[in-house]
């Protein structure tokens, strides 16, 4: 059976040779660990192999492995999950990346709720980018609108895109989805060039972080095959 540190390895390994098939600079695009219901000592010997980005979708069980792991330099923690509003004070300052803010009421708090000594929150916008009824995320066409209201909010940083593509699409709709995703962020640096970097794409995850990379994602969303198939949260 394969270590945690073996599964880093080899991720890594994925993810320079796709991003030297595509032609794109070495160091250009980042691993986070999905580590949604593992164990802090997982993320323990994560740590230790290098990773350092952590991406928690369940807030109570983040802020116990947060407070379990604070003995380490330099973990870098990442909110993924659906965000509920009586929730934003606690992802505010506990993380320093959220991907997943889909409407501006929550921007708004996040923005509000952060501490001042805090530097700027990371924010991503998530896309609903197949329109799924199921799926949380903003429709392409609210982008602008949305990114333009958040890049007035003093407490926030406006990073860039993210997206969950539907599942089992074959490789060539998987693979617009995420072109879709890029080009709506070239669209929104045009439209917007004082809203910040915007030099982030959040998309691609185990089975699909080739395409992903091809397609221009800067973080890939990886679980499965760090820590192997997760246990149903009880």
């Amino acid at each position: 059976m394969s270590s945690i540190a073996d599964n880093i390895g080899s991720v890594t390994r994925r993810i320079q040779k796709a991003t030297l098939k595509a032609g794109r600079p070495p160091g250009s695009v980042h691993l986070l660990a999905v580590s949604k219901t593992r164990a802090a000592e997982d993320l323990r010997e994560a740590a230790a192999a290098g990773q350092t980005a952590f991406g928690e979708n369940y807030l109570q069980e983040a802020l116990d492995k947060i407070a379990a792991l604070e003995d380490l330099p330099g973990i870098d923690w990442h909110f993924i999950g659906p965000i509920q509003s009586n929730k934003t004070r606690q992802i505010a300052n506990a993380f320093s990346w959220v991907h997943s803010v889909d409407r501006l009421k929550i921007a708004c708090r996040l923005s509000e709720q952060r501490n001042s000594d805090l530097p700027p929150l990371n924010i991503c916008l998530q896309v609903n980018i197949n329109e799924e009824e199921s799926k949380s995320g903003c429709s392409l066409e609210e982008l602008e609108g949305l990114a333009s209201a958040i890049g007035e909010l003093p407490n926030l940083r406006l990073r860039g895109l993210m997206a969950i593509p539907a599942p089992n699409q074959p490789e060539a709709k998987l693979r617009a989805s995420f072109r879709k995703l890029a080009n709506a962020l070239k669209t929104l640096r045009q439209a917007q060039p004082e809203a910040g970097p915007l030099d982030t794409l959040s998309m691609g995850m185990s089975g699909d972080m080739e395409t992903a990379i091809e397609e221009g994602a800067t973080w890939v969303r990886v679980g499965t095959a760090l820590f192997g198939k997760r246990s149903p949260k009880s």
